[in-house]
């Protein structure tokens, strides 16, 4: 074998096996290791984000600890908010708060969750939007500057922010 495709969920995401493999002299058909670092934490990914002028959520840019600040930063965002881990994906450490007297109860849910799940319970805070439109597309690209796209699926329909059905092309 010359390359290895690693499904996808964890592994896919995984910069440290992404090293192994091109370590092995094997091609990985994924991201580079680079690139996994960043996507992988939903903080590093916003700044990268930001750096191109896309559009954000309002919220904070880094991870926040102090209960005390978050409330207030969560306060200026306005609510409800959505506490998310900055780590990890599927739902985890994520939790929607509609009033400041919920805030620290919830907050400390998430880190708890997000140290269960991920061994990191660095957190941020982003304004709730309540029925978004979750759009994807996928992009394919090979190590020649070929560039093609999969055009767009509609992933909206979630249970406990999980992505249930993807539906492609996008009605939306």
């Amino acid at each position: 074998a010359d390359a290895i495709h690693p499904g996808y969920g964890f592994l896919s995401e995984n910069a440290a096996f992404a090293r192994r493999v091109k370590a092995a002299g094997l091609i990985l058909i994924g991201p580079s290791p680079e690139a996994m670092e960043i996507m992988g934490n939903k903080l590093s990914a916003k700044v990268e984000a930001m750096r191109y002028n896309i559009p954000m959520v309002p919220g904070t840019e880094e991870a926040i600890t102090d209960i005390a600040e978050a409330k207030q930063r969560a306060t200026e965002v306005g609510f409800p908010i959505l506490i998310k881990a900055a780590a990890g994906g599927g739902g985890k450490g994520m939790r929607v708060v509609e009033s400041p007297a919920d805030f620290e109860e919830q907050m400390h849910v998430a880190v708890s969750e997000a140290i269960s799940a991920f061994g990191d319970g660095s957190v941020f805070i982003e304004r709730y939007i309540s029925s978004p439109k979750h759009i994807e597309i996928q992009v394919l690209g090979d190590s020649h500057g070929n560039i093609v796209h999969l055009f767009e699926r509609d992933c909206s329909v979630q249970r406990r922010h999980q992505k249930v059905i993807e539906e492609a092309p996008s009605p939306a």
